[in-house]
């Protein structure tokens, strides 16, 4: 089966769904969790239908730091388990399930005052144990190199806009980086598909009852009943609007979004001790497209936007933290723009004090015939999606075997030696994988689609996400297909390029 998603298939899904068909799996959410719900559940043979209120990787899945991280804050924590799982997961996302949108990521403590020379030595005894879970888990050292000492001068060669005084030299190491995370949704909303899930967004769920849930069309406006045979609520930070009985102590994490040169970190990410208790840090992160992102706060919240702002506060602390170990001071003039995510962190008995202490592990909770699965980390989405699967499929009494996604590519994924051979930019193979060189040949053909909307984003890009990738609108594809949304100036000039191409593309205008 294809595994494109547009305007068209969405009508077909629907039709099916509201015509009386009973699926296994109902998912309600189109985040990470919920579209490797969907993914684990269609690769075992169960029909499955998920529901998303607004887009693919609309809510706290597209805010993230963008890490594929092994888990050295949990192994700091004294949560080995956790540890072990992030760096498994971190492994398979890397290996095996999405080469094409994870790459390696050079990160450097630096070494000013006030770090002590004990800091630093704990520091990197934790770097050589997370290094210790790499080696369990078996990523290759060839891809995630050992942690080791640099000096002073290789520091700032790594790291040009590095505060010379006072800098002794720093502490070296790798974990994984997503090109994209948003991408990597819409990769596993589309693998799902492939395997005969009914992918359906602009989809709100008004109710949810023990064989069915009352859907409201965003686009039409009408209301249906979908009938099947369990639930899984993978709303995030809204599980509980669902499902009242689940209990959530949300936390927001805010980035700002800089130009590179006005850090000058390279191609390396800065973990920055945060001045306090020992073990906490900020990160100063370089993406491919010449912007840094700075993160990233722990601070609990009341109210569950659908899009959270980031507040002054955070501005000023992440630029003073980030500034402490710069030659140049960073200001409010430096930002380009901001965002924030809200973490749907599990509020068990006994838990209290700040959200940045609460446990990181994700939950599968029943009541009835819904499974709602919470809190966890982007890196351990597969792992989630695979609990919550179980549960279903117990709680059902669904006929089914166990999980295959570790060994699933997502679409795009090859081995990094052939994404290494593909005939297409560097910029587009990491973003689409084995799907780039079409794109690519979509500019040869035709010139118009050859041109940038905005900085590296071609209008074949554009034509591709409505054709192939469920974007509906301006939107999806500003903020989430790609990511040119996240500074306000560089989506306001690509607006109008973009809703020309999104309106021919939907009209069926532009040539195939």
């Amino acid at each position: 089966m294809s595994t494109s998603l547009n305007a068209e298939r969405r009508s077909a899904d629907l039709a099916a769904l509201t015509s009386g068909e009973v699926v296994d799996v109902l998912v309600i959410g189109g985040g990470v969790t919920g579209a490797g719900v969907a993914l684990d559940a269609a690769s075992r043979g169960l029909t499955v239908a998920l529901l998303e209120a607004d887009d693919l990787a609309f809510g706290t899945s597209r805010w993230s730091s963008k890490l594929v991280h092994g888990g050295l804050r949990y192994l700091a924590n004294g949560d080995v388990g956790l540890a072990r799982e992030s760096a498994v997961e971190r492994g398979v996302l890397m290996t095996t399930t999405a080469p094409h949108l994870t790459r390696t990521l050079p990160q450097l403590v630096p070494l000013h005052p006030p770090v002590s020379a004990r800091d630093a030595a704990l520091t990197y005894a934790g770097l050589v144990a997370g290094d210790g879970l790499r080696r369990v888990a078996r990523t290759p050292a060839n891809l995630l190199p050992g942690p080791r000492r640099v000096s002073a001068a290789e520091s700032r060669a790594l790291a040009p806009g590095l505060r010379a005084a006072g800098l002794r030299g720093g502490l070296l190491s790798f974990d994984g980086q997503l090109v994209d995370d948003a991408r990597l949704v819409v990769a596993l909303a589309r693998t799902a598909a492939g395997l005969g899930a009914r992918i359906i967004t602009r989809a709100r769920v008004s109710a949810v009852a023990p064989d069915a849930v009352e859907v409201v069309d965003a686009r039409t406006g009408q209301v249906a009943r979908i009938r099947s045979r369990v639930v899984v609520n993978a709303t995030g930070v809204w599980a509980g609007t669902l499902v009242p009985s689940v209990r959530l102590r949300p936390s927001r994490g805010s980035h700002l979004v800089l130009d590179a040169g006005a850090v000058g970190c390279g191609a390396t990410s800065l973990t920055v001790p945060i001045p306090g208790p020992f073990g906490r840090f900020a990160l100063v992160l370089p993406q491919d497209d010449g912007r840094v992102y700075i993160g990233l706060t722990d601070e609990p919240v009341d109210e569950i936007p659908a899009v959270a702002a980031v507040p002054e506060s955070d501005v000023d602390f992440l630029l003073g933290v980030a500034s402490s170990v710069l030659e140049t001071r960073l200001t409010r003039a430096d930002v380009l723009g901001s965002y924030a995510g809200l973490r749907p962190l599990v509020d068990l008995p006994g838990t209290s004090g700040r959200s940045a202490d609460l446990s990181r592990h994700h939950a599968v909770l029943t009541e009835g015939k819904v499974v709602t699965v919470v809190g966890g980390k982007l890196t351990t989405y597969r792992r989630m999606a695979a609990d919550a699967v179980d549960t279903a499929v117990d709680l059902a009494g669904l006929h089914a075997g166990p999980s295959r996604t570790r060994t699933l590519p997502l679409v795009g994924a090859a081995p990094r030696a052939r994404l290494s051979t593909l005939d297409a930019p560097r910029r587009l193979v990491a973003r689409y994988g084995t799907e780039a060189p079409t794109i690519a040949a979509m500019g040869s053909l035709d010139p118009d689609l050859a041109q940038e909307v905005a900085t590296g984003v071609t209008a074949a890009e554009v034509i591709w996400a409505v054709r192939h990738e469920g974007a509906l609108d301006a939107d999806d594809v500003l903020h989430r297909r790609t990511r040119i949304g996240l500074v306000d100036r560089d989506a306001d000039l690509a607006r109008p390029a973009v809703e020309n191409l999104v309106d021919r593309a939907l009209r069926g205008l532009v040539a195939h």
